[in-house]
C-alpha cells in the first residue's frame, strides 16, 4: 500500500502544475514549503524550485514528456515503434561515440519557455525519488534509468490529465521504502488552443474557414506563437487513428531505408503510395514532409525511372498496405493511373511494366497461400479485369487502324461498347483517352485506317445515343475496307499500265484512257462489277505523281546530305502513308545495291554532321 499527497496550483496565467509525493506513509512526509512567491519540492538531497520564469533542480531525477510529431526524435527512439515518450536525465549526455554517459553535474535551471518548447507543448514533466539509488549522483542516475528508463520512454499514461496511473506505473517499480515526487507542468494557453483544434478535427477529420479563423483569433488573444501553433495542429492530425496508421507505415519503411543506406525502387513505390493515400484520406503533407527531412529521405535516392513505371510500382505496391490494417483499396483515381501507364508502357514497348504486374502477381498468390486475406487476391483481380478490357479493345482499335482486310464483327462492335462503358465509368471520356486521342501522334497511323477508327469512334457515340445501330456501323466500316482494297488493286495495275505502256499521264485525256483501260481490265477479270469511282481513281493518280517525285528527285538528294528534314517535310505533306513510303526506300536501296544500314540511320534521324 502507498500513499499520494498532490498540490495544485498556478504560477500564472499561463502555466499550471500539479505537485504529487507518493510513499508508504506520504502524509507524515514534510515535502514542500512556499513563500507564496516560489514553491520548493524537496527530500534529502533533492529539491525542485518553482518560481515565476521557471525550475531549478538539484539531485537525481529528470524530466519526461509525450514526444510531439515532428519534435526533433533520435533515430533509435524512431526505430522502436513503442518508444512514445523522450526522456532527459540530469548530468547526462551523449558521447561523440553514441553511447550515454553520466556525470555528477546534476544541478541547473530551465525556464518554463524552454519546456514547453523543447519538450511537449502542453504537459511536461520533471521528477526525483528516495530510497532506491544510492550513490554519487551520477550512479543514481544509472539506477534511475535501469528502474524507470523502459517504462518512462513507452508508458501511454503520459499526458493523461489524471497521473493516478503514472505514479502508480512508476511506484510499483521502486523500493520499499522509496518515496517519489512528481511535478507536471501544463500551459494552459497551449493546452486550450489544443483542446479547441482536437475538438474540431477529430470530428470533421477537417476545420472549415470560419473555424480556423476562430482558431487563429484564439491563438492571438492567448499570444500563441506560430511554432507552437503548427506543432499542436501536427501532433494533434497525427493522432488521428486513421492518419496515424498509415503514417506510422510510412515511418516505419523510412527508418528501415535510413538504416540499409538507401531507398530501393519497392520501397520508394509504398513510401509514394503511402503520399497518395494521405491525399485521399486528407492527412496533412506536413505529416511527411517532417519525417522526410528528419530522416533526409531525398539523399537515399539515388535512381531514376520512368514517370508511369514509378506509378505503376507506388500503386501496386499500396495492395499490400492492407496488411498494416490501412485501406489502401484501388480507386478509380488510381485505376485510371495504371491504365495510362499501362498505354505508354505499350507505345514504349517498355516489358518492365509487365514484369512489375507479373511480381506482383507472384507476391499475392504467395502471400494467399502462407494465408493473408483473399482482399488481396481482390485487389489484383480487379487490376487485372481492367486490363484484360484494355488489351481486347486496344487489339481491335489497332487493328482496325494498321492492318488491311481486317473485318469487325457484331460481337466485336458488342464488346467495344461494354468496354467502352467501364471505360467511361471511371473517368468520362477515359475510352477516347485511352484508345483514339493517342492516334493523331502515331506517325503511321494511315489515310485509311483514320477513316476507319473515325467512323468506329463516332458509331459507337452514336449506337450509346440510339443514332446508328450495331449493324450500320459494321456497313459503314465494310465501305472503308471495300474502298481500301479497291485502292490498293487500283495502285498496283495504274503503275504497271504506265511502267509498260504510259510515258506520261498528265493530261486529262491520258487520265481518261488510262482509266477506261484499267476498268475493262478489272472488269474482265471480274475483280470489280461497277465502273471505277472517278475520285478514287485521281487519288491514286496524284499519289503515283507524289511516289515518283520523291523516287527520282527527293530521295537520291536525301541520301547523298543525308537531309533528315527534307525527308520528314515529304512524309508530313504529302499524305502518303508512312509504311508506305518506306517500302518504297527499301525497294529503291535493294534495287540499287545501297546499305540498308544508311537507310536504317536516316529514319534514325541521323544528319549529315552527326558523328
Amino acid at each position: 500500500m502507498y500513499q499520494e499527497v498532490r498540490l495544485h496550483g498556478h504560477i500564472d496565467d499561463t502555466v499550471e502544475y500539479f505537485a504529487t509525493a507518493a510513499s508508504r506513509d506520504a502524509y507524515r512526509c514534510y515535502f514542500y514549503e512556499t513563500d507564496g512567491k516560489s514553491l520548493r519540492l524537496f527530500s534529502p538531497g533533492n529539491e525542485f524550485v518553482l518560481d515565476k520564469t521557471g525550475i531549478t533542480h538539484r539531485g537525481n531525477g529528470g524530466s519526461f514528456c509525450e514526444y510531439m510529431f515532428g519534435v526533433d526524435q533520435p533515430l533509435a527512439d524512431l526505430a522502436k515503434g513503442d518508444v512514445r515518450n523522450r526522456l532527459v536525465l540530469y548530468g547526462a549526455a551523449y558521447g561523440e561515440d553514441g553511447t550515454l554517459a553520466f556525470t555528477d553535474r546534476t544541478d541547473g535551471e530551465i525556464s518554463f519557455e524552454r519546456i514547453f518548447f523543447e519538450g511537449n507543448a502542453v504537459y511536461n514533466y520533471s521528477f526525483f525519488l528516495t530510497g532506491s539509488v544510492t550513490g554519487r549522483n551520477k550512479n543514481q542516475q544509472e539506477s534511475i534509468l535501469r528502474l524507470l528508463g523502459k517504462l518512462l520512454k513507452r508508458s501511454q499514461n503520459v499526458g493523461l490529465f489524471d497521473d493516478a496511473d503514472l505514479v502508480e506505473d512508476m511506484f510499483n517499480l521502486l523500493g520499499h521504502k522509496s518515496s517519489l515526487y512528481l511535478v507536471k507542468l501544463i500551459n494552459k494557453k497551449h493546452k486550450a488552443y489544443h483542446d479547441a483544434f482536437s475538438k474540431l478535427y477529430l470530428t470533421r477529420k477537417s476545420i472549415p474557414d470560419q473555424e480556423f479563423a476562430d482558431l487563429r483569433k484564439l491563438a492571438e488573444r492567448l499570444n500563441i506563437d506560430k511554432y507552437q501553433q503548427e506543432r499542436i495542429r501536427i501532433d494533434v492530425m497525427y493522432k488521428h487513428p486513421d492518419n496515424r496508421r498509415i503514417v506510422d507505415e510510412y515511418k516505419s519503411i523510412l527508418i528501415d531505408c535510413n538504416q540499409a543506406g538507401k531507398i530501393s525502387r519497392e520501397k520508394n513505390a509504398r513510401l509514394t503510395r503511402l503520399k497518395t493515400l494521405s491525399v485521399r484520406n486528407k492527412i496533412p503533407t506536413a505529416l511527411f514532409y517532417t519525417l522526410d527531412e528528419m530522416l533526409k529521405h531525398d539523399k537515399l535516392i539515388d535512381y531514376d525511372e520512368q514517370v508511369y513505371i514509378a506509378e505503376t510500382r507506388e500503386i501496386l505496391a499500396g495492395i499490400f498496405l492492407h496488411e498494416s490494417e490501412i485501406d489502401a483499396g484501388i480507386n478509380n483515381e488510381d485505376m485510371i493511373r495504371l491504365l495510362h501507364a499501362k498505354r505508354l508502357a505499350t507505345d514504349n514497348r517498355d516489358h518492365l511494366f509487365e514484369q512489375i504486374l507479373l511480381d506482383t502477381g507472384k507476391t499475392c498468390d504467395e502471400k494467399i497461400r502462407d494465408g493473408a486475406d483473399l482482399m488481396l487476391l481482390e485487389a489484383f483481380s480487379y487490376i487485372i479485369t481492367y486490363f484484360d478490357r484494355y488489351d481486347s479493345t486496344s487489339a481491335n482499335v489497332n487493328q482496325l487502324a494498321f492492318m488491311e482486310n481486317v473485318v469487325l464483327t457484331e460481337e466485336v462492335i458488342r464488346s467495344l461498347l461494354g468496354n467502352r462503358h467501364e471505360f467511361n465509368e471511371l473517368q468520362p471520356g477515359l475510352f477516347d483517352q485511352l484508345f483514339f486521342e493517342p492516334m493523331a501522334d502515331n506517325k503511321y497511323f494511315g489515310n485509311f485506317g483514320r477513316k476507319k477508327v473515325d467512323v468506329l469512334r463516332k458509331g459507337l457515340i452514336d449506337i450509346v445515343g440510339d443514332r446508328m445501330t450495331v449493324q450500320g456501323l459494321l456497313d459503314q466500316l465494310g465501305m472503308i475496307d471495300a474502298e481500301e482494297k479497291l485502292y490498293r488493286i487500283l495502285l498496283e495495275h495504274i503503275k504497271e499500265r504506265i511502267r509498260n505502256f504510259y510515258s506520261k499521264y498528265n493530261t486529262k485525256a491520258e487520265q481518261e484512257a488510262l482509266c477506261d483501260e484499267v476498268t475493262e481490265e478489272l472488269l474482265n477479270k471480274q475483280i470489280i462489277t461497277d465502273s471505277i469511282p472517278k475520285g478514287l481513281f485521281r487519288d491514286v493518280v496524284v499519289n503515283i505523281k507524289k511516289e515518283a517525285v520523291y523516287i527520282h528527285n527527293l530521295l537520291p538528294e536525301i541520301i547523298a546530305d543525308r537531309d533528315v528534314a527534307l525527308r520528314e517535310d515529304f512524309l508530313e505533306n504529302s499524305g502518303l502513308d508512312r509504311f508506305y513510303v518506306e517500302e518504297l526506300e527499301r525497294e529503291f536501296f535493294e534495287h540499287n545495291g545501297l546499305d540498308l544500314e544508311q537507310l536504317y540511320e536516316i529514319r534514325k534521324g541521323l544528319s549529315a554532321g552527326a558523328d
